[in-house]
């Protein structure tokens, strides 16, 4: 039968001795292999699971609800956030309200970069914008997630080494498996009939499209928020405000 992986999560209220050890011991009663396990985020631990019969993981959860020492929080089918929480043993800060919307700082660029690897890995076309100031690591991220995926990068806008506006791109940029960067502001403010008209080449292409400053994105050009899969903030601090009113001077410097 074919093996089907789960995420299970759970809180402990009190840490004895060989709980673990009994938590895994009903997991090899029930043949439910453990995959990957770490902590959570203080008293909360997190597992990647594996079974070929789903009844016997509806039957853990039952089991487990009996159990006093923890309360079982989550145990589905594995999310990508939930794959990096056990892998790096802390969870994606998400948007409450708006669920496509996931915040990193400076000091989680490696969760940052393993978490643009993953959906990079992803086949066909999807638009991820990238909020931040200047200077935080945005361009970086990016190109070290493309490394992690195995995929190649193309800049369509940037200010990483100096201004870039391509109007053409060579037919071994045009691969649609490679990641195409734009940044927002160059694309729409500082751009180029050419250069426009190359954008809708590439927003229409199956691949993945990185959208630095998504929000002078949308301002300055006919594409909306709904076009936008997933937005990502990063900040030197949790408490940096996300400004644009300083970005002309900057850009001005950066060039």
């Amino acid at each position: 039968m074919k093996q089907t992986q789960w995420y299970m999560e759970y809180k402990i209220h009190r840490n004895r001795p060989g709980l673990l050890g009994d938590i895994a011991s009903m997991f090899g009663m029930l043949g439910v292999n453990i995959l990957t396990i770490n902590g959570v985020e203080g008293q909360t631990r997190g597992m990647l699971l594996e079974c070929e019969d789903d009844e016997k993981i509806a039957l853990l959860g039952q089991m487990l609800s009996k159990v006093d020492n923890i309360t079982v929080l989550a145990l589905r089918s594995p999310r990508l956030v939930d794959i990096l929480a056990v892998r790096h043993g802390r969870y994606i800060n998400r948007d409450s309200d708006d669920r496509k919307t996931f915040r990193f700082t400076r000091d989680e660029l490696g969760l940052l970069v393993d978490f643009l690897g993953e959906l990079f890995k992803r086949e066909g076309h999807q638009v991820i914008g990238l909020r931040g100031m200047p200077r935080v690591g945005k361009t970086e991220s990016i190109i070290a997630g493309s490394v992690c995926s195995m995929k190649r990068w193309t800049f369509v806008s940037s200010t990483l080494l100096r201004q870039t506006v391509r109007s053409q791109l060579s037919e071994e940029e045009y691969n649609p498996n490679n990641v195409f960067i734009i940044d927002g502001i160059i694309s729409t403010i500082r751009s180029n009939e050419k250069h426009y008209q190359l954008l809708e080449d590439i927003m229409t292409m199956p691949s993945t499209k990185v959208i630095e400053h998504p929000d002078i994105f949308i301002k300055e050009s006919k594409y909306e928020y709904s076009d936008f899969d997933i937005i990502i903030e990063l900040r030197n601090n949790p408490d940096e405000e996300i400004v644009y009113d300083t970005f002309t001077t900057l850009y001005t410097e950066d060039v």
